[in-house]
């Protein structure tokens, strides 16, 4: 038996496109998770992860969008801001930094 396969296959962006948008921030929530918990440091893991299953399926793609800018800043660095041992620079998103922080703590102080 012959299989047909069309003359002009679909490209893979059109394919994408005719995903749901449900289906497609679903797959960026589950990769942002799996990367919150695989940061490379232990205690990245631990602040980033907890927050990730807390608060990923609530936030909008803008927020997503800030979680991963986040996330693309080295570990020593990240952690030092979330200890308090120094100041975060300009280019970093302090706002969204400073509700990962309060996350952390409310998980430790329970």
């Amino acid at each position: 038996m012959r299989v047909r396969t069309p003359a002009h296959p679909q490209p893979l962006s059109i394919m994408v496109r005719r995903m749901t948008a449900g289906e497609d921030i679903a797959m960026r929530r589950k990769r942002l998770r799996y990367r919150a918990w695989h940061r490379g440091t232990r205690e990245m893991d631990l602040v980033l992860g907890p927050f990730a299953d807390a608060e990923i399926e609530g936030l909008d793609t803008v927020e997503l969008d800030r979680l991963e800018r986040l996330m693309d800043e080295e570990d020593p660095a990240l952690l030092t801001w979330v200890l308090g041992q120094a100041e975060p620079p300009a280019h970093v998103d302090s706002e969204f930094l400073e509700r990962v922080i309060r996350s952390h703590r409310q998980r430790m102080s329970a």
